[in-house]
């Protein structure tokens, strides 16, 4: 195959909601270019996108596939991405190496569910658009109501370059307003017939066609000035001012497609291959430490990983972006992560499932290779000139979560394994073993994402799991100040075991002066703190361990055995048995033994002094509670937010944000366990939502007596 130069390359991702016919779409693309003979159908089952099992099985995408075809001498790498908002990371690892994304419109529904919030993403990370109106064809088809909704969602940036003659059933042409002719298919799509615009259309045509040349112009001052003195401009200066506008998001164009009967595929291409940026002409990306790497075919090796995928009987296939040089097979380059040498034995050009070889790729092209030692995705491998490393690419903060865990113990192991490889090829699937909560803990996106990986585990790995409710990481900590002492005694025969402590504990505040005395019923006690220990917990907040023993009455050995015992209360507290925070004991009187007494005795006398006086000091339980900011459609705000309300939600501010509202709003974790699925249902898939922890917070009385009457028939249990 040909060796295609930077200046013939352009990176396009499909994007917008599920069942927009992106997929048809690539189809399309890849039949006209040649690299298939023949177009597989979604329904089907056999298109080269969505080749996956479970592709098939659920009927739309769950990964983003790595395409490529070849039109008019470039090559067009395309990436098909999934529309449902719980695939948004192969939405976003697209976007970091894409140069154009093309966003589906399905002509009957307009701007539906995801195309809005991937919009956002496009946004954040300044990525061309180029709107594509498609499904012309069925019956229900409304251009003009979809242009309107196009508009409304995405500014007055948005210029027709094309729109339909004929929609509905009936359609088989548009006209093109950057080429002011009209293009006419028959029933098989492909190849069109150019024609004059009919006098029906030319006064349309013509208005539209200023309207586009004025936006090309906006542009660039030169074209402006020619604009003004000709009022018009050529096709080369209008492709030209296309292309900055595309390329500072200041211009959207939009084309129309039926992707189903392959009509307006051609023309798009052929637009894509003269006008849509080359990797060259994008801003140069920064690396971690703000050095510019300009793609330039001369400068030193450098590949960017944004994703791989284990594939049956190759293993591993690794998908980069040569951000920099050209490389060639057998190359050695370094690893920026690991620092660690990798040889690239194989280069291919994807399409799906299929892999073609080839010995060279050059600055701002798409490949892939296989086999590699420790590179994952989100590395950077360099040649030893470059020292250069690409930021990692930050997907959204998890939505939802579950315990995880196996029907049969024998397959603990290899289900670690399992989501280990299954996160490396989705960093959004994100696992953690709580060892306060005692649970294997996944993370996602949605209730639908983590159910894809459950059928990925049972349906490919053959590992029977069930997913159950996780516990809430509550603390506990305490109101005010207790008193309590205990000894542990034990004979039996021999040395015996003696240790008694008695101690103050009281809620530990920030720039609290250090204790003097202590009210203990009608007695003052007072205190002298020969030393103090302030110990950070891992869990948050503090314990402030002071010894004030004077005389001897315990030994100074002893007091690192009292300090563990409190410890280990502090991390099984002794309410419901989850970690205790902010406290201050301060120990100042006990008894030993000369013989009897040894570190054992003053642990247990120390946990159990801190236990009953943990009970005595208005114990609280602390639970989690998350800042979440919501972006909803406003139709939809009245229900959003008494679902929140519902949710012991505290509503902390609201704001306008391009056509949705913005609700800020503090919520306990203990309510958001399927929130991503019941917002979903609440708003058809138009809102968004993310979160954060921010702070915990006492639950109030009639919770607390819920919780402690659980834990209490769980310990019976």
């Amino acid at each position: 195959m040909k060796i295609y130069q930077t200046n013939e390359i352009r990176n396009l991702a499909l994007l917008g909601n599920a069942g927009l016919g992106k997929t048809t779409l690539a189809e399309s693309m890849l039949f006209e270019g040649g690299v298939i003979n023949r177009r597989g159908d979604v329904s089907q089952k056999n298109t080269v996108s969505d080749y996956h099992e479970i592709e098939h099985d659920r009927g739309s995408s769950v990964f983003s596939t790595v395409l490529y075809t070849e039109w008019l001498g470039k090559k067009i790498n395309i990436i098909d991405t999934p529309g449902a908002d719980d695939f948004i990371g192969g939405v976003i690892s697209a976007l970091h190496v894409v140069d154009t994304g093309l966003m589906l419109i399905n002509a009957q529904h307009g701007v539906e569910t995801g195309t809005e919030i991937i919009w956002r993403h496009s946004e954040k990370l300044k990525k061309p658009i180029v709107f594509v109106v498609n499904q012309l064809d069925n019956e229900h088809s409304n251009f003009d109501k979809s242009l309107e909704d196009i508009k409304q969602s995405f500014g007055k940036k948005v210029v027709v370059v094309q729109y339909p003659v004929n929609q509905g059933t009936e359609f088989n042409a548009v006209v093109d307003v950057l080429l002011m002719k009209m293009y006419k298919w028959g029933a098989e799509g492909g190849k069109p017939e150019i024609i004059d615009i009919p006098e029906s259309e030319i006064e349309k045509a013509k208005e539209l066609n200023g309207i586009l040349i004025e936006a090309a112009a906006e542009n660039d001052e030169e074209l402006m000035e020619i604009f003004f003195e000709k009022e018009s401009l050529s096709e080369d200066q209008m492709r030209s001012g296309i292309r900055k506008g595309l390329i500072k998001r200041d211009l959207f164009p939009v084309f129309c497609v039926s992707a189903k009967k392959n009509m307006g595929v051609r023309r798009l291409m052929e637009f894509l291959g003269n006008v849509a940026p080359t990797p060259d002409q994008m801003p140069s990306p920064i690396t971690k430490d703000g050095k510019e790497v300009k793609c330039d075919v001369a400068g030193p090796v450098s590949l960017f990983i944004f994703k791989n995928t284990i594939e049956p009987h190759l293993g591993e296939v690794l998908y980069f972006k040569v951000m920099s040089g050209s490389v060639t097979e057998g190359l050695d380059l370094i690893n920026t992560v690991k620092q660690s040498k990798e040889r690239l034995s194989q280069l291919f050009l994807v399409a799906g499932k299929n892999r073609t070889k080839i010995e060279k790729l050059v600055a701002g092209d798409i490949g892939a290779t296989v086999k590699l030692k420790e590179t994952k995705t989100n590395h950077t491998l360099n040649e030893k000139s470059a020292d250069w490393a690409f930021p990692e690419m930050k997907f959204p903060a998890p939505k939802f979560r579950t315990a995880i865990k196996v029907v049969n113990e024998s397959d603990d192991e290899k289900l670690g394994e399992v989501l280990h490889r299954m996160h490396e090829e989705d960093p959004t699937v994100i696992l953690e073993y709580s060892k306060e909560l005692k649970q294997l803990i996944l993370h996602g996106q949605g209730e639908f994402h983590l159910n894809t990986v459950k059928w990925h585990l049972e349906t490919i790995h053959k590992i029977q799991t069930e997913f159950i409710a996780p516990k809430i990481p509550y603390r506990e900590t305490i109101t005010k100040s207790a008193q309590a002492d205990y000894r542990h005694k034990k004979q039996s025969g021999g040395s015996g075991q003696f240790g008694e402590v008695h101690m103050f504990i009281e809620p530990h505040e920030e720039g609290k002066p250090d204790p003097i005395s202590y009210k203990f019923g009608d007695k003052e006690i007072k205190v002298s703190v020969r030393n103090k220990e302030e110990i950070p917990l891992a869990w948050g907040g503090k314990l402030v361990f002071y010894n004030c023993i004077v005389g001897g009455v315990i030994d100074t050995r002893f007091m690192p055995a009292i300090l563990k015992g409190l410890m280990e209360k502090m991390e099984e507290g002794p309410l419901t048995g989850s970690y205790a925070r902010d406290i201050r004991v301060s120990v100042y009187d006990g008894k030993m033994h000369p013989v009897d007494s040894n570190e054992i005795s003053f642990k247990l006398a120390g946990a159990k002094a801190f236990s009953d006086a943990f009970k005595k000091a208005g114990p609280k339980i602390l639970e989690p509670i998350y800042d979440m900011e919501v972006l909803v459609p406003s139709d939809r705000m009245g229900d959003v937010m008494s679902d929140l309300q519902g949710r012991r939600a505290i509503i902390s501010g609201m704001s306008s944000e391009k056509g949705f509202e913005k609700i800020m709003a503090k919520v306990p974790l203990a309510e958001v366990g399927k929130y991503s699925t019941a917002l979903s249902s609440l708003t058809n898939g138009r809102a968004t939502f993310s979160m954060k922890f921010a702070e915990y917070s006492p639950v109030s009385h009639e919770i607390q007596d819920e919780l402690l009457k659980a834990y209490e028939a769980e310990q019976e249990d």
